[in-house]
């Protein structure tokens, strides 16, 4: 069986606009996915990415019209500029390590929950009672999250290393076997090669 390691940042429209695409395939494949929520700020400093706000301004206003145009073909609706954006991508991130510790709910629901909370809706993902709603919408305890924080943090971590020793630099990135996949937009070049094809 396959298997498909997912890094993502929660507070990436990237991620968001992969909608449940990637789970769709695994499924067409029979593929385990294992989730690995990160640090965006950090995996960039560690393999030479650049922060947006260092970045020039043609590249964010190109950015904001790629947003704009693959939300559009994704069929997803989206703020451009979210009210709660930047954000602390933490503790979204923390809740979603204690629910598949915890299991019992909907995991690839919460990952897309927490995404469309932040990009769709105008939710902060980094407030406590925000988080607890979204984790009992995709059938988690609500109070998952607090009990696990220990463990969360220190698997949030430990996906970072992961994240730099396989050669992820950006997310959403797509690792299974040695073939690596960086994008949202690369989600058919995955199922082409699930399918023996690429």
């Amino acid at each position: 069986m396959a298997q498909i390691t997912y890094f993502f940042a929660t507070v990436s429209p990237w991620v968001y606009i992969a909608g449940q695409r990637l789970e769709a395939i695994a499924a067409r494949h029979g593929a385990d996915i294992a989730y690995r929520p990160l640090d965006p700020a950090a995996l960039f400093q560690r393999t030479g990415g650049q922060a947006l706000a260092d970045r020039h301004d043609s590249r964010k206003a190109y950015r904001l019209q790629e947003m704009r145009r693959q939300a559009a073909k994704a069929g997803l609706p989206i703020h451009l500029k979210p009210q709660f954006w930047p954000v602390n991508p933490a503790p979204s991130s923390y809740a979603i390590l204690a629910a598949a510790k915890a299991g019992g709910g909907d995991l690839a629901g919460l990952v897309h929950g927490i995404a469309r909370a932040l990009w769709a809706e105008e939710r902060d993902i980094a407030d406590a009672e925000v988080i607890a709603d979204l984790l009992t919408a995709q059938g988690f305890d609500p109070k998952v999250a607090d009990r696990g924080m220990l463990d969360a943090a220190e698997a949030y971590g430990a996906n970072l290393e992961e994240a730099v020793a396989r050669g992820v630099f950006g997310v959403p990135f797509y690792v299974t076997g040695t073939e690596l996949f960086w994008g949202q937009d690369r989600l058919d070049d995955l199922d082409l090669h699930l399918s023996g094809k690429l």
